[in-house]
């Protein structure tokens, strides 16, 4: 019967502890999987083609012929759409239609002189051109609709005359047709306000497409590529869609977001119905594409981390890392050695512990200080090193930094060792220095081992010590242990 009890609890212990094991890896799970499922959208995600731009000329990678079919078909599907927004600016924005009317008065001029026209004839076609022009900038000033059309009507009558065509420039009659047609649909009392919108639309059409085949190529790279990624897309067009403002609900209340659709700014307007097809015909502009990116793992970041990949920063991690472990793990271990072997329980040993104990706890920031004030201002001029931040002396930063940790870790680790393996090992003629080296050093090396652990990920977290003594944001590949580097910290 006992024995039948024993069983059952053993069993429902084996149990209990399976169940603790998986209950234990499903939080993991649940806490990992949001984290891991974010982080991939580095790597796998739909990239359009304006990603493809951006890596073909960062990166040289890609075809070249096919990249160009596909920005020719890209580029077709949004001429429409750029059409619209300058044909509805022309009927809005009259101070650029008034100085574009007066150049072409003005370039007409210059080419009838340049062709010797003959003196009678350049009177008559400057004094028709100088009519035109005047009738063109009342029109635009003007806010009356039907003078606006006699305006025009006059100009446009100037080209179904036989006597004077081919011979004015057309460009007036374009201007004219243009603007006719944009001030059919709104209202003109509004024009400022429809300015103040478009402005808006133009900035986030860019943020959405790229800059316009008409402006020019934009100095920062961040600047000269639209929305990268598909998901980044989505985003843009939503604030394209929608204006977002922040009402008051009541007296006391916090404000509330309020979305109001962005095509009521242009209500009764030729771009009213725009707004409505830019979702539906937005994958035929930018084309978007599974992509895996496994280059962010190596490529260089351009434009303040806009594009490109972690390759200098993970490396300069790895550098870091690897020097401040390098620095603290043998000193770690033999100073772990000597306070629990040789050392004794001395007040002074006393003292030292407790100073390891409160090292382990200052913050990250002081060792940072104490490293450019020791190092790179006192020590390295003296030892006739360049005195600037650089690898060498963040690395050395992060060992002091580390080094309490892993002195508490060994020293715990090997205090830890039976004391018949190190009795044994006497009694069979090995040294005390032997003892240590091939019988307690090796029983605490797990423990020695996870203080490193411990210790390697803190090293590579940190971001305080370095910002004094290595770390940039934005520099090229370090080519010494002397230079600056850049980490993911």
């Amino acid at each position: 019967m006992r024995t039948a009890i024993r069983q059952c609890i053993n069993h429902v212990f084996t149990l209990a502890s399976l169940a603790a094991v998986l209950l234990l890896l499903a939080a993991l799970v649940l806490i990992l999987s949001p984290m891991l499922y974010r982080g991939a959208g580095a790597v796998v995600f739909r990239g359009t083609v304006e990603f493809r731009k951006m890596q073909m000329a960062q990166f040289g990678r890609g075809h070249p012929e096919t990249l160009q079919a596909e920005i020719a078909r890209t580029d077709e599907a949004r001429r429409l759409w750029y059409e619209r927004l300058d044909r509805f600016q022309r009927g809005i924005d009259t101070e650029r239609l008034m100085a574009e009317t007066r150049r072409l008065y003005r370039d007409f001029g210059s080419q009838l002189r340049t062709e010797d026209t003959d003196q009678e004839e350049y009177a008559r076609l400057r004094s028709a051109a100088k009519e035109i022009r005047d009738l063109l900038l009342e029109a635009f000033q003007s806010q009356n609709r039907q003078v606006i059309e006699e305006r025009i009507q006059t100009v446009l009558s100037y080209r179904e005359d036989p006597q004077w065509q081919g011979l004015l420039p057309p460009e007036f009659f374009t201007l004219a047709e243009d603007y006719r047609q944009a001030v059919q649909t709104m209202d003109l009392e509004r024009r400022a306000k429809y300015a103040e919108a478009l402005a808006e639309v133009q900035t986030l059409l860019r943020q959405l497409l790229g800059p316009a085949p008409t402006e020019p190529r934009p100095a920062l790279i961040m600047d000269q590529y639209g929305a990268t990624r598909w998901d980044l897309a989505q985003k843009h067009l939503h604030h394209l869609l929608w204006v977002e403002e922040w009402v008051e609900t009541g007296p006391g209340r916090p404000l509330e977001k309020k979305l109001t659709p962005r095509a009521e700014q242009f209500r009764g307007t030729s771009l009213e119905p725009w707004f409505r097809q830019m979702e539906e015909e937005l994958p035929q502009m930018l084309n978007p594409r599974l992509t895996f990116y496994w280059q962010f793992f190596i490529d260089d970041s351009v434009a303040g981390h806009y594009f490109g990949g972690v390759g200098p920063e993970i490396l300069g991690t790895l550098l870091l890392t690897v020097l401040a472990m390098l620095a603290s793990v043998p000193l770690g271990i033999v100073a772990a050695g000597y306070l629990v072997e040789c050392a004794g329980d001395t007040a002074a040993v006393r003292i030292i512990r407790t100073c390891i104990n409160t090292l382990a706890g200052v913050p990250s920031i002081v060792f940072g200080l104490f490293g450019l004030a020791f190092y790179i201002l006192f020590l390295f001029p003296r030892l006739g090193l360049p005195s600037k931040p650089g690898i060498l002396a963040a690395g050395l930063t992060l060992a002091l930094l580390v080094l309490p940790v892993i002195i508490r870790a060994s020293e715990e680790a090997i205090r830890s060792v039976p004391k018949p393996y190190k009795e044994a090992s006497l009694a069979l003629g090995a040294g005390e220095f032997r003892t240590f080296v091939q019988v307690t050093l090796p029983a605490a090396l797990p423990g020695i081992l996870t203080g490193i652990i411990l210790s390697l990920s803190r090293a590579a977290g940190e971001t305080a010590p370095i910002l004094f003594t290595g770390a940039i944001a934005l520099g090229p590949l370090p080519k010494s242990v002397l230079d600056p580097t850049r980490t993911l910290s």
